[in-house]
């Protein structure tokens, strides 16, 4: 039987895992919590969801919704099991994350061909390798994958939100409505007017933060934080200008308030975290305060005034390797051949890039993949990580990947046509994919 050692049980790793045991391949999974926790994590379950439970949308017209159905086209593991968690959230995928993870964990450990080993490993050896140790590696982890690749590390900031007790929201402020519709959602809606917003924005501007130390060692130095675009902490945002909030995160447009039927000036929307609809998450609010400070701040929101907090914000630090200069096309190390990254330590940002990046690199050693349509999600992804660039940064799905159309089209057409096409292309391929295996 063939052998795997697959390092690090999060989204890409567990994906790798289910993926490789299907095909009869024998996976040795080790996973270093809870022997040994990260910053960010809460518990030792696989494929745990850190800074939100949103997997983003499910629209065929967007990135995200055309990256879920061609990783469905391609058997995911992991995907009919966030559906099978998840909760209320609009045209997103949003998932309970205790659950999921509940429930992964549990495929993981049924499986036959699965060994599911807590120990946290610190050598990379001769043996067949996936390394998904994600953006959380191990200082030990990441020293052992230094010597090898001889370059320095690549890495960024990200920040999580709070979440809030539903009980403890002010239900006689927030309000259920969908954008633009007058239809109730499956998000609250906590409205400001101009007072109440220019308190807030002062109030992040002014609250106390951590600070870069706090979070660096001698393997990390850096004079500055640097974050991952999508994830820019509130009071960051609220620092490049007065009205950056409210013409971002925090923008009030198609949000009217039906009790008035008036605009708010801005709004901050409530996301539901479980299937209890017990808690909340505070949508766009990661950042990098003080808990103390988040205490007072975020109960400046509207609705929020007497608001309990299941869990505070915080920070933590994402590695990522710099792919092109480092890998092979295949997503194996050029230095050490017998080891393939995955996740975003290789380089995707984002829940469902994280597994797709488990997907692909189990079909390249199970299968010697060697392409995908360049008109696909996965496709143009995979070659983003290969393709030399001298400013690589983290990737998530997005349509400016995916070459042109043939024909001209309004922008909300060209998205669905681009979508269209990905999936025709997919299907033919993997139709010929497996006749071939």
């Amino acid at each position: 039987m063939k052998t795997i050692k697959i390092i690090g049980a999060g989204l890409a790793g567990s994906e790798s895992a289910l993926q490789l045991a299907d095909k009869g391949w024998k996976v040795k999974l080790f996973e270093m919590r809870d022997k040994k926790q990260t910053p960010a994590h809460k518990t030792n379950l696989c494929a745990e969801l850190v800074c939100s439970n949103s997997l983003k949308s499910t629209l065929l017209s967007t990135a995200s919704g055309l990256l879920k159905k061609e990783l469905s086209l391609f058997d995911c593991k992991l995907l009919p099991l966030a559906e099978k968690t998840s909760v209320p959230a609009g045209n997103a995928l949003a998932v309970d994350r205790q659950l999921f993870s509940e429930l992964v964990q549990q495929k993981i450990i049924e499986h036959p061909n699965i060994e599911l080993i807590n120990k946290e490993v610190t050598k990379l050896d001769d043996e067949l390798t996936i390394l998904a140790t994600g953006p959380l590696s191990s200082d030990s982890i990441t020293e052992e994958l230094l010597k090898i690749i001889d370059n320095n590390q690549l890495y960024f900031f990200d920040a999580i939100a709070p979440v809030v007790y539903t009980d403890t929201i002010n239900m006689n402020i927030v309000y259920s409505k969908s954008r633009y519709s007058d239809e109730n959602s499956d998000y609250l809606n906590c409205p400001f007017n101009k007072d109440e917003y220019l308190r807030f924005v002062e109030a992040l501007n002014n609250g106390e933060k951590h600070e870069a130390k706090e979070f660096e060692n001698d393997l990390f130095q850096t004079p500055m934080f640097k974050f991952y675009e999508n994830c820019i902490p509130i009071e960051e945002l609220a620092r490049r200008g007065v009205d950056t909030l409210r013409y971002g995160v925090m923008r009030p447009v198609g949000l009217d308030d039906p009790r008035t039927g008036k605009r708010p000036y801005a709004i901050i929307q409530l996301r539901i975290e479980n299937h209890n609809k017990t808690t909340y998450n505070l949508v766009g609010c990661q950042t990098m305060l003080k808990y103390g400070a988040q205490k007072e701040i975020f109960r400046l929101i509207p609705g929020l005034e007497n608001a309990e907090f299941a869990r505070l914000g915080s920070i933590h630090r994402n590695t990522y390797i710099n792919s092109p200069e480092i890998c092979n096309p295949n997503l194996s190390l050029k230095n050490k051949s017998n080891i393939f990254v995955a996740g975003q330590l290789s380089g995707v940002e984002g829940y469902i890039e994280s597994i797709f990046s488990g997907l692909l690199v189990a079909n390249i050693i199970d299968n010697n993949l060697s392409c995908l349509p360049e008109t696909t999600m996965m496709g143009q992804l995979w070659r983003y990580l290969i393709t030399e660039n001298k400013h690589f940064l983290p990737i998530n799905a997005n349509f400016g990947l995916i070459p042109a159309l043939s024909k001209k089209f309004g922008k909300k057409d060209r998205k669905s046509a681009y979508s269209i096409r990905a999936v025709e292309d997919l299907t033919n391929f993997i139709y010929s994919y497996k006749r071939e295996m």
